[in-house]
């Protein structure tokens, strides 16, 4: 079969060759309706499907953009993303998303494979890793937004929660209902990975603020895999704590493992809360105290951070952080306590 060209559609419209190049990068200020009309009809009569290769090479563009999440398991980034697609879809722009798994190998080849797709810009939750890599893009005037991390000495448009004041809702709560026994669940930290670092220096010093002091035996970093275990050992100790602060939504999941598994009521037994407002808190019995990042509003400003780099080079030297509120969401799972009883 022939192929059909843009000379084809334009000959069955009755117009130029730049008419329907115009209205295929929907450039519509100077043509009428009827114009409009007869270009798209010839396009489904002949079945016309633009060359999008020719025209990145021309455009210099190819309206796509790449998202290295680092762990696509987690709600937060899956709703992150979703932020960003949709923001994107508006714009007539595609996504390209990529799973590093936290690995900076990992992330390294998806940044290199996405350039060499010639992406317009990446959006990435980064390992921190990969500092020459980032310094590369910043000198290239590359555009890129970081997401939920911060990587010392590189300058770029990051978006993230204010993690301090996440673990300061957490554990005031805890406290206002009574409870001052308060330990934390967190994924491992030999990795500087700004949230998990936030808060718990976050929860820290919201502990030094009510005059409680720290037990170090309370504070629990682990692999996924091994948090079980940890639980135990945390729950067996001599003084165990009353309440729990799962630092996201993975670890919280282990938490309600273990307390299933081993008939460990909550509230009743233990209280827990959690950092990452997961799908089904409202759902579970008892419903889940947590503390909720607005996930979708930061996707949407990461695209539009990376949509102004696109049009604005000289705001490379002017690159932003900005941090989000996060909300605590009360339900039922740290009930207030009352003369040592739970209420």
């Amino acid at each position: 079969m022939k192929k059909i060209t843009i000379t084809d559609v334009a000959a069955r419209a009755g117009v130029s060759k730049s008419t329907v190049s115009q209205f295929l990068n929907k450039r519509f200020d100077y043509m009428s309706k009827e114009t409009k009309e007869r270009v798209e009809a010839a396009i489904n009569e002949l079945e016309y499907q633009p060359n999008i290769i020719a025209r990145s090479l021309k455009q210099r563009t190819t309206r796509t953009i790449g998202v290295i999440v680092a762990n696509i398991l987690h709600d937060f980034s899956t709703r992150v993303i979703r932020a960003i697609e949709d923001y994107c879809h508006e714009e007539d722009y595609h996504v390209i998303v990529c799973n590093a798994d936290d690995d900076p190998d990992k992330e390294k080849r998806y940044i290199d494979m996405l350039r060499a797709k010639q992406v317009d810009g990446i959006i990435a939750f980064p390992t921190s890793k990969n500092t020459a890599l980032y310094q590369d893009l910043i000198t290239e005037h590359y555009p890129f937004v970081f997401m939920d991390r911060l990587v010392p000495g590189i300058e770029t448009d990051t978006v993230l929660l204010n993690n301090h004041e996440a673990a300061q809702l957490a554990v005031d709560q805890l406290v206002a209902n009574g409870y001052r026994k308060i330990a934390m669940l967190a994924p491992p930290l030999y990795d500087p990975i700004t949230p998990r670092v936030e808060r718990i220096e976050g929860y820290k010093a919201s502990l030094e603020t009510h005059d409680i002091c720290l037990n170090s035996s309370y504070i629990i970093s682990a692999r996924l895999e091994e948090m079980e275990e940890q639980i135990e050992k945390l729950l067996s100790l001599s003084d165990p704590p009353e309440a729990i602060l799962a630092l996201n939504d993975r670890v919280m999941i282990q938490l309600l493992q273990y307390v299933k598994d081993k008939q460990i009521r909550i509230s009743d037994d233990v209280a827990v809360i959690g950092i990452d407002d997961v799908t089904f808190a409202s759902l579970y019995t008892p419903a889940l105290t947590t503390i909720a990042q607005p996930a979708f509003e930061m996707g949407k400003k990461a695209a539009q951070l990376l949509f102004n780099q696109f049009h604005n080079e000289a705001s490379q030297g002017n690159r932003r952080v900005y941090r989000f509120s996060p909300q605590i969401i009360i339900r039922e799972s740290c009930k207030r306590k009352e003369n040592g009883a739970l209420q």
